[in-house]
């Protein structure tokens, strides 16, 4: 089958290598894709609106479009497709809103009796000094809509949740801080079946120890270990079957992949947050490993009702994704610089996603904040980050920074 994937990411690289690898899959198209992209597919300008997908979709007769990012999920992407009688991976806007807004999540919440953590939600200024008020220090504040994964502050005083109160508002989810260890889960549903996917650990701070600020994830690995067989199953049937329930229930079926932000509490799993499409660099870690044909199983999951299956020996050997940023990151970056190593990194069996990059006099350079996914696998987890790290050492590019601790917290559960 011919596939289209919509994004020009890292998240989308490693989809369009995992897919490429499928043999139900003939050909990979990506709009707008990326440099690394284009070296397993072929890439396509983004139209101006997400209606230009379909026109797109229409002219390549593909038979199968997947969506990587949030944005065009919560404009309608997936609504025009199916208006067109067209196939797609993903979740309709009405469905997508538990990303898109903060406080619609935080009621379905509430409504679906899934666990998570106590709140305020607020809509201005004044309801966000009285709900602070409410909470005794740290306190986690998100802001209401999309924010590219960097709206959210965990404030350790007042005067910085204050500031983080006025710069993220007005609207707002204030909520107590949770204490435990986060976990990714993500599963893959047809509105009806859903199938979960190995479990993942993200590391959204910039520095070692999980310092300072939030970035979009600067690592991250998939092990069997995250987890306990009994923690899979409280999460399956507490969390994502009641979401997938209530979604229908609401009369707003959900499909696509549903990603459930978890932290394993001493009161067990609790939901910080949904995210209704793959993680990134989650998605890296976990298309590595991935051992089944992706075309295939994504193409059960947008065909309504019916059974959704992956093996159990899907994820046989753990990997690690370690993130090469830019001069900068998360804040204002520099752009335009050289990039080098990224065939010797890959000699030794890792693969480099690509995610900030483009061409420019037939040279490769940073284009973003987080440039590189440096992915790689092992017959353990020690030997999945130490595959990546050595390859991430033979990449160049002026000041790039990554942290050297990814998966350690992970490294403990051997011991």
């Amino acid at each position: 089958m011919k596939i289209l994937v919509i994004g020009g990411g890292g998240r989308e690289h490693a989809l369009a290598w995992r897919l490429r690898k499928a043999p139900s899959v003939t050909e990979v198209i990506a709009s707008p894709g990326n440099p690394g992209i284009a070296q397993v597919g072929r890439c396509v300008p983004a139209p101006e609106d997400v209606a230009g997908y379909v026109d797109i979709a229409e002219a390549e007769k593909v038979d199968l479009t997947v969506v990587g990012p949030e944005a065009p999920l919560v404009a309608g992407v997936v609504d025009r497709f199916r208006q067109k009688g067209l196939k797609i991976v993903g979740p309709t806007a009405a469905a997508a809103r538990l990303e898109g807004s903060k406080i619609f999540a935080k009621q379905f919440f509430q409504r679906a009796g899934i666990p998570t953590a106590r709140s305020v939600q607020t809509r201005n200024g004044q309801e966000a000094l009285v709900a602070l008020r409410r909470f005794g220090m740290p306190v986690v504040i998100k802001a209401d809509g999309l924010a590219a994964g960097k709206g959210v502050v965990i404030a350790e005083d007042e005067k910085t949740a204050l500031r983080a109160a006025e710069q993220l508002g007005p609207a707002l989810v204030i909520e107590e801080f949770l204490q435990g260890e986060e976990v990714s889960f993500i599963g893959l549903t047809n509105g009806h079946s859903i199938v979960p996917f190995a479990p993942t650990q993200d590391h959204k701070r910039v520095f070692e120890g999980d310092t300072g600020p939030n970035t979009g994830g600067m690592g991250a690995y998939c092990d069997r270990h995250i987890l306990t067989a009994e923690q899979t199953g409280i999460i399956m049937e507490r969390i994502m079957h009641r979401a997938v329930a209530q979604m229908a229930k609401d009369g707003t079926p959900f499909t696509g992949f549903l990603y459930a932000g978890l932290m394993m509490t001493a009161d067990g799993p609790k939901t910080l947050e949904f995210n209704v499409r793959l993680g990134d660099p989650e998605t890296q870690a976990l298309m590595y490993g991935f051992e089944g044909d992706l075309g295939e199983l994504l193409m059960q999951s947008a065909s309504g009702p019916g059974a959704l299956s992956i093996s159990s020996s899907a994820w046989s050997r753990p990997s690690a994704c370690i993130v090469l940023a830019s001069y900068g990151y998360p804040d204002r970056t520099r752009t335009g610089d050289t990039i080098t190593g990224i065939e010797a990194a890959e000699a030794g069996g890792a693969v480099v996603f690509q995610a900030g990059t483009r061409r420019s006099a037939e040279r490769l350079v940073t284009n973003g904040g987080r440039v590189l996914g440096v992915t790689a696998g092992g017959e353990d987890l020690q030997a999945a980050l130490d595959r990546a790290y050595q390859a991430a050492a033979k990449i160049r590019f002026n000041d790039m920074h990554y942290r050297r601790d990814i998966g350690q917290k992970g490294l403990a559960r051997y011991r």
